[in-house]
């Protein structure tokens, strides 16, 4: 029995003593190489010093290869005298619970703060290619909407890998987010919405102090509200900013120990400490307690232990003392972590830089590369105090202002699920002739621009009666003067479609945020079509602005026109009066203009005919496009008491008050150019009544030519594009309607 146990321990001894030489090689080998790559750099490997020191450098290293040797054969000799005992367990869990999985052997004595900024040596996991990365985010109302746009951009801007973007809403968010997603059209890009309705009652009895409000507690219910077979989801509050890609982020999942559910970064300020202010009493946090803006949620490792009861029991206890929590669902996160220690995965503090005031948040880089998130959780968002503020602001606007358009890119390798609004477009493309001399203008028609819905604050209360109406208009960059004179003239609701670039959207906002007028005017929406092509597709903004007009008559105007006082309730009243809710009528106000840039506004009929007969103002365009205008019947109107009807004419462009169901403006007119005249056709040929109002007019201010009416003038093959579009319309009325649209063509070979 001896002999046996003997040979055994022979062996042993034998294959440890290799794997030791083994093992002594390899790290001195490492070694010499990175004490070479700490010395050779550019600047010192040609001195003398540098070879002295190099030399220094490799002597302490073998040293310290000869002592580790030692220890390993007196451990050896150890073992030797305990052959054939038992060994004690050991514990191979977590040392301590701010021992990351970042983190090597060799960094278990070093502060948790020295992990998370060690970036000389990563040991990121990488992500495959092609793998699907999941995000999450909360975003309620008008603000978040748009401030998680410019979250998303940094994250595109980035990324090399399919994203599936999963949003709790309300019903705010659901539609501007849906509506952006759908008309971006960016390759590898899922998104799904949740209703934050319904999950408001498992936390609405939580109070909370925090500015989020309810919201703010939403993240908790995550297990829950997403799907069942989603295993893991990065979770982001809307006031993120990526400078990485999200995948180096993602690949931290494989780097959690079995226990690990949630990751985290450590919080930056001092908040959890308690100490900020005299009787400051914080929720209980394990330290500094951790900010929960970016969380690395295992969602199937959450459900299993039972998630969703653990922080409501954790909460139920502590609001016993603290009544209330102060920040929403991180106070109970940190609670819950506290009680939990082994289940948090702390993450290096780059990937959470925290922006607000007085925070250790320098401490989390040494190099603009070691950024990876930047976190504005300050209130002060962008005035937060901070070194390198300026820095930061920079590449928040960067984003802010970037052009989204350029983000449709394809991911080489990834096949993209097609939807059926990307097969319809592709469709539609193939069917055009590249060789047409009107081919931009057909390729503009099917051009999908991106839409931003309600893009500042928007509040409106239908009234009770079915009468009310909506001023609605398309506007540029150049007529944004016009907004608050508009304002001053309807207290109505308005429907806005603003044709801009991203960079200009953000002027617009700057605009409209600094304008007493403006800001006070909660019933103007306001709908951002981001700019792509080379005509300007005013029928698609009017479409847009069209569409989202939330009352059940709208008067079809453009942006350059100042009603007159009380236009809003003269219209209202005469959509009763003329019973438009009972048949297919189209209420004409008339249109004047004057030339000059100051102008004493009329305030009556009779004060507007004394300024046209004084030479102030004029019948609109009479001197340059008589036939636009001239079937209001001027003369007539002069004396009108009562709404008189008039005949279609050929080129009669009208401003009219119509139901909200009217047909759409044709999207094949861009430019300067039968944009209005087709739309008129089209209300004629469904057999709308022309009602000419005699107390109703509005006036047009002067303004410089606009870049596409000087194309128009200029360009012969404009013109003989528009000339061709017009006669393709023609034939599709002529299919739509029949022999009643004849009557178009031939009014217009006789002009």
């Amino acid at each position: 029995m001896h002999m046996p146990f003997r040979g055994r321990l022979k062996l042993l001894v034998a294959s440890l003593t290799a794997v030791i030489l083994l093992t002594w090689l390899y790290l001195l080998a490492g070694n010499l190489e990175n004490g070479r790559s700490l010395l050779l750099s550019p600047c010192l490997s040609e001195t003398p010093e540098a070879r002295v020191l190099e030399r220094a450098v490799l002597e302490s290293r073998v040293r310290e290869m000869e002592e580790e040797n030692r220890q390993i054969r007196l451990q050896l000799s150890q073992l030797q005298g305990t052959a054939g005992q038992p060994a004690d367990g050991g514990n191979y869990g977590n040392a301590a619970w701010g021992a990351s999985a970042d983190t090597g052997p060799e960094d278990v004595e070093n502060t948790a703060e020295e992990r998370a900024n060690h970036t000389e040596c990563p040991r990121s996991p990488t992500v495959l290619k092609c793998e699907l990365i999941h995000v999450a985010c909360v975003c309620a109302g008008h603000n978040a909407s748009r401030d998680v746009v410019t979250l998303v951009k940094s994250i595109l801007f980035h990324r090399k890998n399919p994203l599936h973007f999963h949003f709790i809403t309300d019903a705010v968010a659901n539609q501007i987010l849906s509506s952006l997603f759908q008309s971006w059209m960016v390759p590898s890009v899922q998104v799904s919405f949740y209703d934050a309705d319904e999950l408001k009652s498992e936390v609405s009895w939580i109070p909370n102090k925090h500015y989020s409000g309810i919201y703010g507690l939403m993240k908790l219910t995550l297990t829950k509200a997403l799907p069942s077979d989603l295993t893991k989801v990065i979770v982001l509050d809307t006031d993120i900013t990526f400078a990485t890609d999200i995948a180096e982020l993602w690949a931290i999942f494989r780097k959690f120990t079995d226990k690990q559910v949630i990751g985290l970064v450590e919080n930056q300020s001092d908040w959890c400490l308690g100490n900020l202010w005299k009787n400051h009493k914080p929720w209980p946090a394990l330290g500094r307690g951790f900010n929960t803006g970016v969380i690395l949620l295992y969602l199937e490792r959450l459900r299993r232990i039972g998630w969703e009861q653990m922080w409501r029991l954790t909460a139920e206890r502590e609001l016993m003392s603290m009544l209330s929590t102060s920040l929403a669902d991180q106070d109970i996160f940190n609670a819950f972590i506290k009680q939990n220690p082994v289940l948090v995965h702390q993450l290096p503090c780059f990937w959470n830089v925290q922006l607000s005031d007085h925070t250790r948040s320098e401490q989390c880089y040494t190099e603009v590369s070691d950024l990876k998130v930047i976190h504005w959780n300050s209130p002060k968002k962008l005035r937060v105090k901070n070194k390198h503020v300026e820095f930061f602001r920079n590449l928040y606007l960067t984003f802010l202002e970037y052009d989204g358009n350029l983000l449709r890119r394809e991911l080489f390798g990834c096949p993209s699920r097609a939807t059926s609004e990307s097969v319809q477009l592709q469709g539609a493309l193939e069917e055009l002739d590249e060789d047409d001399q009107c081919y931009d203008f057909r390729r503009e028609r099917i051009t999908v621009h991106r839409v931003h819905l309600y893009f500042l604050q928007y509040e409106y209360t239908p009234t009770g009666d079915d009468t009310d109406v909506t001023l609605v208009a398309q506007l540029s960059m150049d007529r944004l003067q016009m907004l608050e004179a508009i304002c001053k003239h309807w207290e109505g609701p308005i429907s806005l479609a603003l044709y801009m670039s991203d960079a200009e959207a953000q002027q617009f906002l700057r605009y409209a945020q600094a304008s007493e007028v403006l800001k006070n005017r909660k019933n103007v929406g306001y709908h951002i079509v981001y700019k792509e092509g080379q005509f300007y597709p005013v029928n698609l903004v009017r479409n847009v602005a069209l569409r989202n007009a939330n009352t059940p008559y709208v008067f079809l105007a453009d942006v350059d026109f100042l009603p007159m006082y009380g236009l809003y309730d003269y219209l209202r009243k005469s959509v009763v009066q003329l019973d438009m809710a009972h048949t297919k009528k189209a209420l004409v106000v008339p249109a004047f203009e004057t030339l000059r840039y100051r102008l004493s506004f009329p305030k009556s009929k009779a004060e507007l005919l004394s300024m046209l007969d004084m030479g102030t103002l004029y019948t609109f365009r009479y001197h340059v496009w008589t036939k636009g205008h001239a079937p209001t019947n001027y003369p007539k109107w002069r004396t009108a008491t009562t709404p008189y009807k008039v005949e279609w004419e050929a080129d009669f462009e009208p401003y009219v008050v119509v139901k909200r169901d009217c047909p759409e403006y044709d999207q094949r007119f861009v430019g300067f150019g039968w944009n209005k005249v087709s739309h008129i056709m089209e209300l004629d040929a469904q057999e709308y009544d022309l009602m000419v109002l005699p107390n109703a007019f509005m006036i047009h201010m002067p303004h410089a030519p606009s870049f596409d009416i000087s194309k128009f003038r200029s360009s012969l093959g404009y013109r003989y594009c528009l000339q061709t579009l017009k006669e393709e319309f023609h034939q599709d009325l002529s299919r739509k309607y029949g022999a009643a649209a004849l009557k178009y063509l031939t009014a217009q070979r006789n002009i």
